[in-house]
């Protein structure tokens, strides 16, 4: 599986209810499990970010709909990143001409 790392930041809309954030964290979560994903970590953070995840979904495509879905909801915007791994990434760096 692919690993992807998601930041978020609150909306207007996610700061005014923001008393249920965690339970919409937890509905987040279960979502992207039944699409296949598995989150290794979710976390409120300090910064220029509420909110970051890290976990891994089975293609692109999963993460990028589940990112879409949770977007549409309209508490969050998202900015997902595609992460290798320091193999995969060693494996990329030996195919630079």
């Amino acid at each position: 599986m692919n690993t992807y790392i998601t930041l978020m930041k609150l909306t207007d809309q996610g700061i005014k209810t923001v008393k249920d954030a965690p339970k919409r964290a937890e509905a987040g979560i279960k979502a992207f499990e039944k699409m296949g994903g598995k989150v290794h970590g979710f976390y409120a953070v300090l910064g220029d970010y509420d909110y970051i995840s890290f976990g891994e979904a089975p293609n692109d495509e999963v993460a990028t709909a589940f990112s879409l879905a949770l977007g549409s909801l309209g508490n969050v915007r998202t900015t997902s990143l595609r992460a290798f791994t320091l193999k995969e990434f060693t494996e990329i760096v030996k195919k630079v001409p």
